[in-house]
């Protein structure tokens, strides 16, 4: 006789699963904290390359500031040197004029978000990081809570999710950044030794120092993304993402190059 489907065994399959796969991911080779666009593009090469990645992202949706476009116009703009990643990823570019791409906001999203899935890389959305672990000088993983309980302003211990390198993908506030300067003051690798904070809009510049100020910051702390430009004291951008698509695979790529698949 077939099995009868209850409302129990629905959530009992939900909650075995989650659990199993949350439970598989508390050491992993890199968290990423940000499932924006920097985020998950270097999520996508590590996973591909053989890295064990968790992504956690407090929202409950992924895509940073992608879905939103310009002004809620859910379209983005890519310049040239990003084509490449975008022809990788099968995400369609429209010609606007020679070296500037337009390209739609959630098809971008969803498509990178499945190829980043797909390529291996788990992502946990509703899942906030509210502080870092740290031995011997060095970050060594991430304090977690679920978003609810940060929101709500609960007492509630948190868990904690080890990694041999940390993300800071988390945009404007370049929150584990901040963390980390909380607990260890001015010892970030910036001219301040602080976050310096972003500047005021303007896109060309932004874009240009975008993937040069993507770096390790701190012992085992690398920040991409717009995160990079507020850290380092950049202009922002605005809805132009090339440089996010960039600064991500620039970060994998640093991190590989420290890094190799398997080892302990």
């Amino acid at each position: 006789m077939e099995k009868r489907l209850d409302d129990v065994t629905i959530s009992r399959a939900i909650t075995e699963s989650f659990f199993q796969q949350f439970l598989s991911c508390l050491k992993a080779d890199v968290v990423i904290a940000g499932a924006g666009p920097s985020g998950l593009i270097c999520a996508y090469y590590l996973a591909r390359a053989g890295l064990k990645v968790n992504v956690l992202e407090r929202q409950l949706r992924v895509g940073g500031g992608m879905p939103g476009g310009g002004m809620m116009f859910n379209r983005i703009t890519v310049q040239e040197e990003a084509k490449p990643i975008f022809e990788e990823l099968d995400i369609s570019l429209a010609v606007y004029q020679e070296g500037l791409y337009v390209a739609d906001a959630l098809e971008t999203v969803s498509t990178l978000c499945s190829r980043t899935i797909r390529a291996g890389a788990m992502i946990f959305n509703l899942i906030s990081v509210e502080d870092v672990m740290m031995q011997q000088e060095r970050v060594c993983g991430v304090v977690i809570n679920w978003s609810a309980t940060v929101w709500s302003k609960l007492h509630v211990d948190p868990l904690s999710m080890a990694a041999k390198v940390v993300v800071d993908a988390t945009g404007h506030d370049a929150e584990i950044c901040r963390i980390v300067e909380r607990k260890t003051g001015p010892r970030l690798r910036t001219p301040s030794g602080t976050v310096v904070g972003e500047k005021s809009m303007w896109a060309q510049v932004g874009e240009q120092s975008l993937v040069e100020n993507t770096r390790e910051v701190f012992p085992g702390l690398l920040v991409c993304g717009m995160a990079a430009n507020a850290v380092m004291g950049a202009p922002r951008m605005g809805a132009i993402f090339g440089g996010m698509f960039l600064s991500g695979r620039k970060a994998a790529e640093l991190i590989l190059s420290q890094l190799k698949p398997g080892e302990k």
